[in-house]
């Protein structure tokens, strides 16, 4: 009777850690928050890179630099090179499957935003002090150093953003479209509207050293 019940005992012991294996494969970080395993255990960073879908493909894992921050519902695939202090946010998706996607330092990709590419056509890259706000798409371009791009805009395929342009909401950059350096682009197709003016470019240092704060909030609460 005894030896059975060393054997459920040690059966059941077995399955519940192959349950916290499988958990940890999964959900990278999950297991931590209810406290099943202890960190050291895991070998986990206790960071929210665990918490976003990291996702290799096609023999590319996404490479980053220091001190960026990713939302637990971000998703950063493929064949992605990134620097310092950049940030992906919630329901943001970095996809380079097809082709790669490159960020300089300090970008923020917010809330809802998707980089993509075209297959064997169309890469993406992105300079540095970028902000890609919320909902907006850019695929296949290339956005240089210090721009804006407004919420819901659109940047298509083979575009280039010059350095210290604003792309306003809303606005559809066409296919091969060259958004000046120093302008407004808004509209649909977007045209160019007026220059960035003083005030304005102020936005673009201020905005990308904001979302490297609120970034840190993250941290600190991790």
């Amino acid at each position: 009777m005894n030896l059975i019940i060393f054997r459920c005992k040690l059966t059941e012991c077995i399955l519940k850690r192959l349950h916290l294996f499988i958990e940890k494969k999964t959900y990278g970080q999950s297991a931590l928050k209810f406290n099943l395993y202890h960190k050291d255990d895991l070998h986990l960073k206790t960071d929210t890179h665990n918490m976003a879908l990291i996702k290799s493909v096609r023999g590319h894992t996404p490479q980053y630099g220091k001190n960026c921050f990713f939302a637990e519902n971000a998703t950063i695939i493929g064949e992605v090179v990134m620097g310092d202090n950049c940030s992906v946010w919630f329901n943001a998706v970095v996809r380079a499957d097809v082709h790669s996607i490159t960020i300089g330092n300090n970008t923020n990709i917010q809330d809802g935003a998707v980089i993509h590419c075209t297959y064997q056509k169309a890469k993406t890259v992105i300079g540095n002090n970028v902000s890609i706000a919320h909902n907006a798409i850019v695929h296949g371009c290339t956005i240089e150093d210090n721009v804006l791009i407004g919420m819901g805009a659109i940047v298509m395929d083979h575009a280039v953003v010059q350095s210290g342009a604003i792309v306003a909401a809303g606005a559809v950059i066409l296919a091969g479209t060259v958004v000046e350096s120093g302008y407004i682009y808004a509209g649909m197709p977007a045209k160019k509207i007026k220059p960035v003016g003083e005030e304005m470019k102020e936005v673009f240092s201020r905005t990308a050293n904001n979302y490297i704060m609120y970034a840190q909030w993250y941290h600190s609460d991790t």
